[in-house]
């Protein structure tokens, strides 16, 4: 049996899937995953960074220093931050596993990047920013339809993959509340191509995954804008990340 938007075998799909969730739960449990950080701190905009031995204070030996750098939200000026990481964080600790749907053919969609013009900046609230929004780079807009609805969804330049933030009817009830990402590789855009033109892509929502703010409270993630949201339930890829009993973020 052969997806009709899936040219692997259904059997070799879903062992391709299974794969795909284990390096998810060694990524997220490795020394900078996203359950070991336990602490992200920035500085006042325009103040200088502050020393590896001020950061430091008060943490193990053992913990990791990483730096930050970022765009005051209200002022632009340059803000230096950084993260503390420890493997033996409570939340390393605490934590079970992710719980994920069963893979499903139906949620591997065929899909257009349509290119739009190249300074299109778009704004999403980020969990922790009390409703400002941070405005990203989003250069073209992934289009499909599902079950008789058209969608047009904008995903943010992220590297060498548009990420795509969306939410959906099982969000807080049977999935992440705040709503969950998805990396899609960026298609390759042929030379010539200009505003308007499209070219294929796939979007295999079996990879839909729990953001890293569903993992440590350190964390701050953006928020799907309105256009990013289902109106039917994607009960596809990762659900909620699962902690011991008692342990909250």
């Amino acid at each position: 049996m052969t997806s009709p938007h899936n040219s692997l075998p259904l059997g070799d799909a879903r062992a391709a899937s299974k794969r795909w969730h284990d390096e998810r739960h060694d990524f997220v449990t490795s020394p900078l995953g996203n359950l070991a950080l336990v602490l992200t701190h920035w500085s006042p905009a325009g103040d200088e960074p502050v020393s590896d031995e001020q950061a430091r204070a008060g943490h193990p030996v053992d913990a990791v220093l990483t730096r930050l750098t970022r765009a005051d939200i209200d002022t632009g000026e340059t803000q230096h931050g950084y993260r503390i990481w420890q493997t033996d964080s409570p939340a390393n600790l605490a934590f079970e596993g992710i719980e994920s749907y069963d893979y499903d053919p139906d949620w591997v969609i065929d899909a257009e990047f349509e290119l739009v013009a190249d300074d299109r900046v778009i704004p999403f609230e980020h969990l922790r920013d009390a409703g400002a929004t941070r405005g990203l780079p989003v250069p073209g807009d992934l289009v499909f339809e599902r079950a008789g609805i058209p969608y047009r969804l904008a995903a943010f330049a992220n590297g060498d993959v548009l990420q795509l933030v969306f939410g959906d009817a099982t969000n807080g009830v049977e999935s992440y509340g705040a709503g969950r990402f998805l990396a899609v590789p960026r298609p390759e855009i042929p030379d010539g191509a200009s505003t308007g033109d499209r070219v294929p892509v796939t979007l295999d929502f079996n990879r839909a995954y729990v953001p890293p703010c569903g993992f440590s409270s350190q964390m701050n993630c953006p928020l799907p804008p309105p256009q990013n949201r289902f109106a039917v339930p994607v009960r596809a890829g990762e659900r909620v990340a699962v902690f011991a009993e008692g342990f909250t973020l």
